[in-house]
């Protein structure tokens, strides 16, 4: 039996381009001489819906697609996700489901178990847990199917009191097969082989696993869908951030022609570095823009979201907008140039000294010759703000916002100012991590200018601003920030690691009193196992400082 994996990129809500897709790829299966193709978890609304899950024209709209892919499912069967509704009134009105389609029918639901309701996870909100579990027969082989997290409920502390694989084992499969919607993080791929190749070792069975790629606003899908003997070796791997329809031999109960594989070994900063470009490329592709506005300012920040922007969209729709200041160096301007210059975008210079000077005049009565202080600052952050929303309106650009996660974590930003924008390229990556972009991008040649990437970050909102003024050393924020955000550490604990206690609830204090401006910010494309955003919901108002 030749089986075939169809990993691929869809648009949530959008039935004609998801349908279309799936049958596109049916054909393509069928005429590499596929049995049987799979499709992602929820392939034909995409993932995750959300709250168009409470629209029954959504769920009626899913029903409509899936008998139009069934239509071309003769010499071929296939297993495609899709949100189904439960008859039983005592309960959601909803299973997280799958349908084996063979000979142009409905042949066997497939449903969700467990539902995750962490991080970014909220299906339990939304779907009635499977309680009854069936394998699917074809070709006279019994397959066990499961849905994502169905298969993750394997390890020494489980999240769920049931296993949905301990019910299948039970009918004696051949094989299992896994759909998913897996989000991409940088440490999820190593953690995700496990969790798979511990499933085959378990139940002694092969395992072939589909994800699919792409980005929905900020979570971002990786793909590298696998292949696992029955000893739980990986045999193999199909590519990351890419489309990908492959077929496999099942035959005797084995995945022919495979060896056992290493995983592949992708550098972290090279997979945020394809993420990121995903997310920005799918971002406008899917919401139907196609130029790009941002503040450009000398810094690498700014410096690196132009280079993401412009391999994600083209630089010939890329505008970096220049907009110095009274104190901004000479030499910023001309990194920001020098940038420009290597990319290849678009650039406007447009200085605010005047407009700034403006509102410091129609302030000044007042403001009763107070001394300058952060107030000012804001209002040239917010001038600049102004100007770049001015552009977006004027010509149809869609503002990339260039905070990094440090400055989104400890409040170092503006509202309204340096922190607007449609989408957080990299409010996910810490400063740190920021610079190990700038090498990465710079690895075949200079892209972003070495003036960039050595010099001290500043804001350039007052004489010698330098971010150390009123931040600590970004190798020991970050380390702190990560303990704090990623791992979840009470501050004693990052203490008795050997950080300065004073220093440590100064941080702590000063992530926890910034979330209302997190509230306002753009949605963050989302790299590590904890972003800003659906996965860390925190109140405004809390006290807790850990």
């Amino acid at each position: 039996m030749k089986i075939a994996l169809a990993q691929l990129n869809y648009h949530i809500g959008n039935f004609e381009y998801n349908t279309n897709k799936i049958i596109e790829n049916i054909e393509l299966a069928k005429a590499k001489g596929a049995d049987l193709v799979v499709f992602a978890e929820l392939a034909i609304c995409g993932y995750p819906p959300r709250d168009f899950l409470e629209f029954d024209e959504f769920i009626e709209l899913c029903e409509d697609a899936a008998h139009k892919i069934a239509v071309h499912c003769h010499g071929i069967a296939c297993i495609v996700g899709l949100p189904v509704k439960n008859d039983v009134l005592a309960g959601k009105d909803l299973y997280n489901a799958a349908y084996f389609i063979e000979d142009g029918s409905f042949k066997r639901v497939v449903k969700k178990a467990l539902l995750p309701n962490y991080d970014v996870f909220d299906e339990y909100r939304y779907f009635e847990p499977a309680k009854n579990f069936e394998c699917v027969d074809f070709k006279g082989i019994k397959i066990a199917v499961t849905i994502c997290e169905d298969l993750w409920n394997i390890n020494n502390n489980p999240l769920y009191i049931s296993s949905p694989m301990d019910e299948l084992t039970r009918q004696k499969p051949k094989l299992m097969i896994n759909i998913a919607a897996s989000p991409f993080s940088y440490t999820h791929d190593e953690e995700r082989v496990v969790v798979l190749s511990n499933n085959a070792k378990r139940y002694n069975l092969p395992l072939l696993y589909v994800n699919q790629v792409g980005a929905q606003t900020e979570i971002i899908f990786d793909g590298g869908s696998m292949a696992f003997d029955a000893k739980g070796n990986l045999i193999d791997e199909m590519p990351y951030f890419k489309e990908e329809l492959r077929i496999y031999e099942f035959e005797d109960n084995i995945i022919k022609g495979h060896e056992p594989i290493q995983q592949q070994a992708v550098p972290d900063t090279e997979q945020i570095y394809e993420a990121l470009v995903l997310g920005i490329k799918d971002y406008f592709n899917k919401s139907g823009f196609s130029k790009a506005v941002l503040g450009l300012s000398g810094g690498i920040d700014s410096a690196i979201v132009c280079a993401l922007a412009c391999r994600a969209l083209g630089p010939e729709n890329v505008m970096a907008v220049l907009m110095p200041s009274k104190y901004s160096s000479d030499h910023s301007i001309q990194d920001a140039l020098d940038l420009v210059s290597n990319i290849g975008c678009n650039h406007e210079i447009i200085p605010i000294k005047e407009v700034a000077d403006a509102f410091d005049q129609v302030m000044a009565p007042t403001f009763n010759g107070l001394p300058f202080n952060l107030t000012e600052e804001n209002i040239q952050a917010r001038c600049r703000g102004v100007i770049v929303m001015a552009m977006s309106n004027k010509f149809g650009y869609i503002l990339l916002n260039t905070s990094n996660k440090s400055e989104c974590a400890v409040g170092y930003g503006t509202l309204y100012g340096d922190m607007c924008g449609a989408i957080g390229v990299i409010g996910d990556v810490y400063k740190t991590q920021v610079y190990e972009l700038a090498n990465y991008i710079n690895k075949d040649g200079i892209v972003i200018p070495e003036n960039s990437i050595i010099k001290p970050p500043s804001a350039e909102l007052r004489p010698g601003q330098k971010d150390s003024d009123s931040l600590p050393d970004y190798d020991i924020l970050d380390k702190i920030l990560f303990h704090y955000i990623e791992l979840k550490q009470s501050s004693a604990a990052i203490i008795a690691k050997g950080y300065d206690e004073a220093l440590v609830r100064r941080i702590i204090k000063m992530v926890n009193t910034a979330e209302f401006k997190r509230y306002q910010t753009p949605p963050i494309l989302r790299v590590s196992s904890k972003a800003f955003g659906m996965g860390r919901r925190m109140p405004i108002v809390g006290k807790y400082l850990s």
